[in-house]
């Protein structure tokens, strides 16, 4: 009897309390969160996907870096540039990089094809897009759209091989998407969050002549009739602050509500294009991020090929 009762003693002692238990089980869910298993065709598509674009990013978008290097005098470096130290490019480094960038692409697409060389040809790319940003955005202008896709060209590495056919689930996969999708939201908290900051208040930006200031500078016909009436750009202003605030419901919807919502902040994206000649399409194309790749047609005939 009295050793029945010392053992059952030692093991009520041995027991962690609830107290400390429920912190643990939180963060593990956490973590199981961010980790999430997805298939590693998700990851290989969302790859040759994000890296495709990059060409239209150097030769269209940003690309004014070459630009830029005839006039280094101008180059006023980011945070992350003065900490590498990183110096203005020469029209020669300039365009050699622009080059490097391209034959990269070319590289890393064909190492996700071929299911070799992942990591290396990712990291290599990864290293010269910045060199590329960090020098565009050195000259004035550091552009928000940018965050989702410069998280994404770095996270993508180091997800390992991942290649269309391959259907098996990979927490590496599951987090570097993640990441993509964590950056994707803060693209629209943080522009919520300088909203409020700028203006003082919750209400101050909402509230404020913006939409008529920017319709008159660059508006288009689409939009222009706009400007006849004020409260319908004030009803507007609330919609995109609180739909920015919302934002981050998306990392928990699923099915055709995930897809309603992507579906409303990519036709806000396409509106703002027609109507003020602004696009987001870097933050655009990390929306596939969330989406189930491996589904598309191409990719399941290739994996049965």
């Amino acid at each position: 009897m009295t050793g029945g009762t010392t053992a059952s003693h030692q093991s009520a002692a041995s027991r962690p309390p609830a107290e400390a238990s429920e912190p643990r089980g939180r963060a593990s869910a956490v973590v199981r969160w961010f980790v999430a298993p997805v298939p590693r065709a998700r990851l290989a598509v969302f790859r040759i996907l994000l890296y495709a674009f990059l060409p239209l990013e150097i030769l269209w978008i940003r690309a004014s870096v070459v630009a830029h290097s005839y006039v280094p005098e101008l180059y006023r470096p980011t945070w992350l540039a003065r900490a590498l130290h990183l110096p203005p490019l020469t029209p020669e480094v300039a365009i050699a990089l622009r080059w490097g960038i391209l034959a990269l692409v070319v590289l890393a697409i064909a190492a996700v094809l071929a299911g070799r060389w992942q990591r290396t040809t990712g990291w290599l790319l990864a290293g010269a897009f910045w060199v590329w940003m960090l020098n565009s955005m050195g000259f004035g202008y550091v552009s928000h759209d940018h965050l989702a896709i410069m998280v994404a060209i770095t996270v993508l590495p180091t997800a390992g091989r991942a290649t269309l056919g391959d259907t098996r689930p990979s927490e590496a996969a599951g987090w570097a998407l993640r990441s993509v999708q964590l950056a994707v939201v803060a693209t629209y908290v943080g522009s919520a969050v300088l909203k409020i900051l700028r203006a003082g208040s919750l209400w101050g930006w909402p509230t404020s002549a913006v939409f008529v200031w920017a319709i008159t500078r660059r508006g288009s016909a689409l939009i222009r009739w706009t400007l006849d009436y004020p409260w319908l750009l004030v009803i507007g202003q609330w919609g995109l602050f609180l739909l920015e605030l919302a934002s981050p419901v998306v990392l928990w919807l699923r099915g055709r509500w995930l897809y309603l919502m992507i579906g409303v902040f990519l036709f806000f994206h396409l509106m703002t294009y027609l109507s003020l000649g602004i696009h987001f399409l870097p933050t655009v194309v990390c929306w596939a991020a969330f989406l189930p790749l491996e589904r598309l047609p191409f990719v399941r005939r290739f994996a049965r090929r």
